[in-house]
């Protein structure tokens, strides 16, 4: 099933997720024991759990929303909710997630739930990027009748940029390029991100209102 063919989301999938809250003390939890979440527990992707959680918990201190976004939150005046489906070891995912945290807490009509990629693979099979399952992926809904609104993810369009880029490069040097787009994160401040969130709640909030 596309995206096409998905107008509205089974009841069920928000009823299994998880709120942002409960998702970090799980995340805590896993770190903990040294494991991540989905069916992969190599060292490794425990390593990028672990890395993750600090970049997670520096971000949730650390963002500032711009005027322009903060704005555009404000005029949210429909119950919308973001469900996003993700995995701890995702690197993107970490850096773009608690920014949709940042717009529920200004909104009290914005609400932010989040699902395991891969104990959710039909909704994610629904919302490929160039037809893979690319993470984070946020599907924005409304919350009484879970009509899809639209959809942001997996990063924002200048980093994605980089991840094409270095995959038409043939370059094998993956973890030279995870550095790189770190970097580039950290550099970034979310700001990228903000500005395409600035485009997509208006984009949703016309929808919603039709």
């Amino acid at each position: 099933m596309g995206q096409s063919e998905l107008s509205h989301l089974k009841e069920e999938s928000i009823q299994a997720s998880l709120s942002y809250e409960a998702y970090l003390e799980l995340m805590e939890a896993l770190v903990a024991k040294g494991k991540t979440s989905g069916p992969n527990q190599s060292e490794e992707f425990a390593q990028y759990t672990k890395m993750n959680l600090k970049r997670m918990q520096r971000l949730n201190k650390t963002i500032v929303l711009s005027d322009a976004l903060a704005s555009q939150c404000e005029k949210v005046d429909q119950e919308i909710t973001f469900l996003a489906l993700t995995e701890y070891w995702c690197g993107d995912a970490a850096q773009n997630l608690p920014l949709f945290n940042k717009l529920v807490e200004q909104n009290p009509k914005l609400s932010f739930k989040l699902l395991f990629r891969d104990e959710n693979l039909d909704l994610m099979d629904a919302f490929l990027t160039n037809g893979g399952r690319s993470i984070p992926k946020v599907i924005a809904l409304d919350t009484h009748s879970l009509k899809v609104l639209g959809s942001w993810g997996p990063r924002p369009t200048p980093a994605q940029e980089m991840v094409l880029a270095f995959k038409k490069s043939g370059q094998d040097d993956y973890q030279e390029f995870l550095k790189e787009i770190q970097l580039w994160y950290a550099k970034d401040k979310t700001l990228s991100q903000q500005a395409e969130l600035i485009l997509a709640l208006s984009d949703w909030l016309s929808k919603h209102n039709k």
